[in-house]
């Protein structure tokens, strides 16, 4: 049996606001008992030197799958890549590096490019017109692809646009390399050859390692059918010293049920959770499904599946006891999510049948119709996202909309399974992940250039901590962590400063100095 004191700590347990305690103890990779550090002087104990500790934190909607099938991309993301030039001489600089016939990017935002302009074929062109090139979007629903790729995709005057998505067309009607929304993606992406099993394996193992210097210990995949066999590639992960909590949730696609995952396995560290439905788009490029059109427009964004695809995903969910998880960003969504679901019976004990994830615009009557539903509904939302996209919001949010946009203050006291979390890679900021700069924003309310945004949803330090603790522990099956109590893991973060008493414009930049995972350190700075 290993026992572990720990003492000398400002500890915050996660199981409420005020729930702290200056010491715990450890009993082979479980917490054994938390309380006050007078109670054990004289026994042997790890002093903490006061620093403050945190429940191992939990990113509640992160790509991991995504990362793993994307493994040969480079990163493009904002505030390092700001224009379309730049993006061209990273993605060159990338292709020179490596012998691959494809040339892989993600993570570009045009709304912080002086250009104002997505870049399209002709620019990449620029960077090979002989191997083909594609870009991700930041927001991972859109992309750019040179000419090379359109060709070895098919793609041409004559093909039609995929059902909720666009090949963005020059003047003359020939596709520009612009592929809006997922089905247009996927249209080229489908030709890319995967990364081998091996590729993938690295990349989760990087990924949990990354994790660890957050001090994040479990995620949720919120689109794990990115790779083949994700189940298997993270186990495989597992068994070679991932030690990161996941929760799986597979892409719901019409065409191809998810009947091969019946029955699901939904036990242990690496689980099948849920099933994820794409219902619209994003807000940062306009294409979230919207009841007012845009501003100067009238586009009311996309909407990507019809109601029978969503139900029939529920149906699948329930018949195997796991979460439904609907993306969905505009405010005409998120209504026809509350009128599917507000009225049926919760199917899960202990976690919301239903996740909605991102919900930007929730008005005080559509919270409450959230808290009063009979069916058992949590939210995985962001504040990185206005943080880092701003720029994409000021353009497509009307002025009356922004007390409503990410209200977290108000989300905070109406629905108690409630968790920020990253979107990471699907955000524009490099370090999407980094928990203090989502706790900064939530608490600031400013944005990267120091644009002040719904100031009156602004929540407290401890608020936000909880967010990615205590109460995101609520919205998914993630057994044993997000709160530090006896018979749960002892996971936790120690910071390099307290959180709760720098002042405001130094949170983002307190660090993690240690992470420990089931009574191991598994990262120390």
């Amino acid at each position: 049996m290993t026992t572990q004191l720990f003492t000398n700590a400002k500890v915050f347990t996660g199981e409420s606001e005020t729930g702290f305690a200056s010491a715990f103890r450890t009993v082979d990779g479980t917490i054994d008992w938390v309380g006050a550090a007078e109670e054990v002087e004289g026994e042997t104990a790890v002093d903490l030197g006061g620093r403050t500790v945190l429940p191992g934190l939990i990113d509640s909607h992160t790509h991991p799958a995504l990362i793993a099938g994307t493994a040969a991309a480079v990163e493009c993301f904002p505030p390092a890549v700001a224009s379309v030039h730049e993006l061209v001489e990273t993605l060159r600089m990338h292709a020179a590096s490596t012998g691959d016939d494809w040339v892989l990017g993600r993570g570009f935002d045009e709304s912080k490019f002086p250009e104002r302009r997505m870049p399209t074929a002709e620019d990449l062109d620029r960077v090979s017109k002989d191997r083909p090139v594609l870009v991700w979007r930041c927001d991972a629903h859109s992309a750019v692809c040179n000419s090379a790729a359109l060709r070895m995709a098919g793609i041409d005057e004559r093909t039609p646009d995929p059902e909720g998505a666009r090949f963005e067309r020059d003047d003359a009607g020939r596709p520009n390399g612009v592929l809006t929304e997922i089905a247009a993606v996927a249209a080229v992406a489908s030709v890319i050859p995967a990364p081998s099993r091996e590729e993938q394996v690295l990349a989760v193992l990087r990924f949990g390692e990354d994790l660890a210097s957050r001090g994040i210990v479990a995620v949720c995949d919120l689109l794990s059918t990115r790779i083949d066999d994700p189940l298997g590639v993270f186990r495989e992960a597992e068994a070679r010293g991932l030690r990161t909590r996941v929760a799986l949730y597979p892409g719901w696609d019409p065409e191809q049920p998810l009947a091969d995952l019946d029955p699901l396995d939904t036990r242990g560290r690496i689980r099948v959770a849920g099933v994820k439905v794409v219902m619209d788009g994003a807000y940062s490029n306009r294409t979230a499904w919207v009841h007012e059109p845009y501003p100067d427009s009238c586009d009311h964004g996309l909407r990507l599946v019809e109601d029978e695809d969503v139900l029939a995903a529920a149906d699948w969910a329930r018949r195997n006891g796991v979460q439904l998880a609907v993306h969905a960003m505009g405010d005409r969504t998120l209504d026809r999510v509350i009128e599917l679901f507000a009225d049926r019976e919760p199917w899960l004990d202990g976690v919301p049948s239903v996740r909605i994830e991102h919900a930007t615009l929730v008005s005080e009557a559509r919270a409450e119709r959230l808290r009063a539903a009979r069916m058992s509904f949590g939210i995985a939302t962001h504040t990185v996202f206005f943080f880092a996209e701003y720029d994409g919001y000021e353009k497509a949010l009307r002025a009356e909309q922004v007390p409503d946009a990410y209200p977290i203050a108000r989300l905070y006291e109406q629905i108690e399974p409630l968790a920020l979390s990253s979107d990471r890679p699907a955000t524009a900021w490099s370090g999407a992940d980094d928990v203090m700069l989502s706790i900064a924003a939530a608490v600031r309310r400013t944005a990267y250039d120091g644009t002040e945004f719904g100031m009156e949803a602004a929540v407290t330090v401890p608020q936000a901590a909880m967010l990615y603790t205590g109460r995101a522990r609520l919205l998914s099956p993630l057994e044993g962590v997000g709160i530090l109590a006896p018979g749960l893991d002892a996971s936790f973060a120690v910071l390099d400063r307290d959180v709760f008493t720098v002042p405001e414009d130094e949170i983002a930049s307190v660090r993690v100095a240690e992470t420990w995972i089931g009574g191991q350190r598994v990262f120390i700075r």
